[in-house]
């Protein structure tokens, strides 16, 4: 019988929805990331549902903006300390086990949420305290989840796809949780989100548990000092430009665009004059847009040409929240944070996409735990930043001067690049041991991750 995909014959409109339905979701014909995507994908609902419910119970107990800048530090700021140090375990240990251990915690942490909040005796340095505990875990949770995806596909050709969906998972829970968590706060109150959040946590853990895992190949470690392979692993980085400058964006952009979730119950309540279910919607329409995003990425054939989506999805991200810190009407917000969440959730992914095509195997951990450091790590600064600011000169106020002073180290960072390429002897990105033309591992970047728009080098140790 011949292959759809290679018959000349034509195709009925009911067979390409259905092929194309199936290229979206290819790395779902995986067994292990099929298991996976479905846990988690409940999982992630009650996360969503404990990020609405821990914001709006921070506001009702405090009615401080500050304080909710305060609660997002302490939250990220572990990554921030203890991601690098958490990439180099993951390079090492088994990350399944690793990934199991994690989940299990973090149910942990919900249910102690839920109990203090269902009992009545929350007060807000529990939710500080605990707060600081689930940084703990992203910490090693983060790197070790986004480097386990490599293991959970058979084909490397699903790699980007399995990335993609990752995203639309995510986001696809980032619709539902907050809708459902701004009705159950409504309905009940917060700690039965929290609850909600430790039940769906079975799901991801009874999912891990059933995969079959081949054992990865590892480098012997026995002799190995760890500061020494953070080391290696921070150089290797900093040194290879394709990689250093997707994270620099990503970190800027995290830096003054991710704490917008911080002020939302902010926005919610005094710019909007709504209470938690206009929170509910405002982060459902965010979620609208960055699911959008993710399926544009998982319907995509390659990753050739995914860099340049990168600054203009981060700059489609900045236009959103600066125009809606100018808006009072519900419906204009709404569309303003289905543009929002595009530009992010796009940017982040293209990220996370460009960096796993390209890194080494044997630096794969490190190098997504300084992507969570970049995505997660500077966000704490900038939450405590806005918290503080916005309590002095509104949240509206807050959002435009961020995006200003982004807008300007870009435009900055671009001029310095144009310059350098105009003039080659000024660029410092080259591995020190090559002045000559470009051998295959500059071949094998463009042939991986396509024309990116960021130029660079060669990676440290590559020949």
């Amino acid at each position: 019988m011949a292959d759809p995909l290679l018959t000349t014959q034509p195709i009925k409109a009911t067979q390409r929805s259905g092929l194309a339905r199936a290229f979206i979701f290819r790395a779902l014909s995986n067994k292990n990331y099929q298991l996976f995507f479905t846990g988690q994908s409940i999982s992630l609902i009650g996360t969503w549902m404990t990020r609405i419910a821990t914001s709006w119970l921070v506001y009702r107990l405090t009615g401080s903006a500050l304080l909710l800048g305060v609660v997002g530090f302490a939250g990220q700021i572990p990554s921030f300390l203890l991601a690098p140090f958490a990439g180099v375990l993951v390079d090492r240990w088994n990350r399944h086990r690793l990934l199991v251990t994690t989940q299990v915690l973090a149910l942990v942490q919900s249910l102690a949420l839920a109990i203090l909040t269902l009992m009545g005796v929350i007060r807000i340095w529990h939710v500080i305290a605990l707060s600081v505990f689930h940084g703990l875990i992203n910490a090693f949770d983060m790197p070790a989840r986004q480097a386990f995806v490599v293991e959970m596909v058979d084909r490397r050709e699903d790699l980007a796809n399995a990335i993609a969906l990752n995203s639309s998972m995510v986001n696809a829970a980032r619709l539902l949780g907050p809708s459902i968590g701004g009705v159950v706060i409504a309905a009940v109150g917060e700690g039965w989100c929290f609850m909600a959040d430790a039940i769906s946590y079975l799901a991801v853990i009874a999912s891990l548990v059933a995969m079959t895992i081949t054992p990865r190949m590892t480098r012997p470690t026995k002799d190995a000092n760890i500061l020494q392979q953070l080391r290696e692993g921070w150089t290797y980085a900093a040194r290879f430009a394709p990689i250093r400058d997707v994270l620099l964006l990503l970190a800027l952009v995290s830096l003054v665009g991710m704490p917008y979730t911080v002020l939302m119950p902010v926005f919610a309540n005094e710019i909007l004059h709504g209470g938690p279910s206009t929170l509910g919607w405002l982060m459902a329409a965010s979620g609208v847009g960055a699911l959008a995003g993710a399926l544009l990425l998982a319907a995509r054939k390659s990753v050739l040409g995914l860099g340049k989506y990168i600054p203009l999805t981060a700059a489609a991200f900045g236009a959103g929240l600066v125009a809606f810190s100018f808006t009072r009407v519900l419906w204009l917000s709404l569309l303003l944070m289905i543009v929002t969440g595009f530009g992010f959730m796009v940017q982040m992914a293209a990220s996370n996409t460009v960096l796993q095509t390209i890194v080494d195997e044997d630096k794969r951990g490190r190098v997504m735990s300084f992507y969570t450091m970049a995505f997660m790590g500077t966000a704490p600064f900038g939450s405590l930043l806005a918290g503080w600011v916005a309590d002095k000169i509104g949240a509206p106020h807050t959002l435009r001067g961020n995006w200003l002073c982004a807008g300007r180290a870009v435009v900055c960072d671009h001029v310095a690049k144009t310059s350098s390429r105009r003039h080659p002897d000024l660029r410092e990105d080259r591995h020190p041991s090559r002045s000559g033309p470009r051998d295959s591992a500059d071949f094998r970047i463009e042939r991986a991750a396509g024309k990116l728009t960021i130029q660079g080098g060669l990676p440290p140790n590559s020949s």
